[in-house]
């Protein structure tokens, strides 16, 4: 058997910093794409104290836990601890990408780059913070095992990290241990299943350089390019349909734009092939002005183009969404047993088996699906324009006005859809 490395699914990150983004506003997006039949779901944690000397159970390995940790809402595969994008209280959001590098990614299980987004915004108030947080990990603990809940084969990564705050984003690219990040400030920046990083460097394991040199990759006299050096071979994939969509924007970038720059097929953004689909998708808008709450909008359904984002904001009353959370199974989850996965249970929340219904339709009927996908949107609009009055009035937010507001857009669409 030829030892063929996994195909990295290729998912894009985008984040926009005024003046570029409209009013003052980082924005933040993510389409996650995943084996097709995989479920993500959304979930919520609320800010949590430890014992001294607990442990944090990830998906594959336990590791010390910090005896705080920050309020957290994720996009994640249901049978995993870590996430694919998510925020917490303060205002950072981060997303990770699976990447191939020159060296292949361990099988081994240790932390996964999708834990290490979950820990990042446990344990960091900024971007900054979350960045340090993840490279101290995968020093101490190393990051490998499958990327998908299959038995039949490991799947495993190299990953990447688009991290943000209202000030600021890091670029965060690890192989192995080794890491480089880069920091932006203003501008567009898409990343996506590749390396990105080049000579740019603001940021970088102590040892990049002298392990590249004795891999035999890097003379010690080229300036370093990160990504000529440690990408594939044979890698010339392009990211360029992210970049291009998101630079070519005339106008400001706002939430609308990103979203619809998410929904895009053409480009090849919106993944949906024979293997992958866009399985959820995120938007984030960061205030730089402190005084108005960051607003985090989630899909928690497949196909971005055939779902309704949903807005989230913290407080400290969030209601729960049960509706858009997977069965638990606890200690008898295929996925928690060694070997792993030897089943696979229906992970399908509420709102995953509604939206089912609504696919459908939109696939096979085109006069019912059309007018479907306009009262959709319809929704949706109601929701982006609540959100806009909150974003420019200059009261303060009531916290008890939006602490069910997920749970209520939830809630209404899944009655919609009924």
């Amino acid at each position: 058997m030829s030892w063929r490395m996994a195909v990295a699914p290729p998912s894009y990150c985008f984040v926009a910093f005024p003046p570029r983004a409209k009013d003052g506003l980082v924005v933040f997006g993510k389409n996650s794409a995943r084996p097709r039949d995989e479920v993500q779901e959304v979930v919520y944690f609320s800010a949590a104290d430890h014992e001294p000397d607990s442990k944090v159970e990830c998906t594959y390995i336990s590791i010390d836990q910090v005896p705080r940790t920050h309020a957290i809402v994720l996009s994640r595969p249901a049978w995993l601890w870590g996430a694919e994008m998510g925020a917490n209280e303060h205002g950072v959001c981060i997303a990770n990408e699976a990447i191939n590098a020159r060296e292949p990614a361990a099988e081994t299980e240790a932390l996964l780059g999708m834990d290490l987004v979950r820990l990042g915004l446990e344990r960091g108030t900024t971007a900054r913070e979350a960045l340090d947080v993840i490279v101290a990990l995968l020093e101490e603990h190393g990051q490998g095992g499958n990327y998908y809940e299959d038995a039949h084969a490991c799947h495993s990564f190299q990953s990447a990290y688009l991290i943000v705050d209202r000030e600021e984003a890091w670029v965060l690219e690890t192989v192995g241990k080794y890491w480089a990040a880069e920091q932006i400030t203003e501008g567009v920046k898409c990343i996506c299943n590749q390396l990105s990083l080049t000579t740019k460097i603001d940021a970088q394991h102590p040892e990049l350089r002298s392990y590249a040199q004795s891999q035999g990759w890097w003379t010690g006299e080229d300036e370093f390019n990160f990504s000529e050096v440690f990408s594939p071979a044979d890698d010339h994939l392009d990211c360029c349909a992210g970049k291009d969509s998101l630079e070519k924007k005339e106008e400001s970038i706002t939430v609308q734009t990103m979203i619809d720059i998410l929904r895009d097929k053409a480009s090849g953004v919106c993944i949906d092939s024979e293997s992958f689909l866009t399985t959820a998708s995120v938007v984030s808008v960061l205030p730089q002005n402190r005084s108005s709450p960051c607003i985090h909008y989630f899909t928690g359904t497949p196909d971005p183009s055939r779902s309704i984002f949903k807005p989230f904001i913290f407080v400290d009353d969030v209601k729960l969404v049960p509706k858009a959370q997977s069965p638990c199974f606890g200690d008898d989850d295929p996925a928690k047993k060694e070997p792993r996965f030897q089943e696979k249970p229906d992970r399908r929340h509420e709102l995953y088996k509604a939206h089912q219904w609504a696919r459908a339709v939109i696939e096979s009927d085109q006069e019912q699906g059309r007018k479907l996908r306009k009262t959709m949107l319809e929704l949706e609009k109601q929701g982006l324009e609540a959100m806009e009055e909150i974003l420019t009035s200059s009261d303060p937010l009531d916290p008890t006005e939006v602490g069910d507001l997920f749970y209520d857009c939830v809630d209404t669409e899944i009655k919609f859809f009924k």
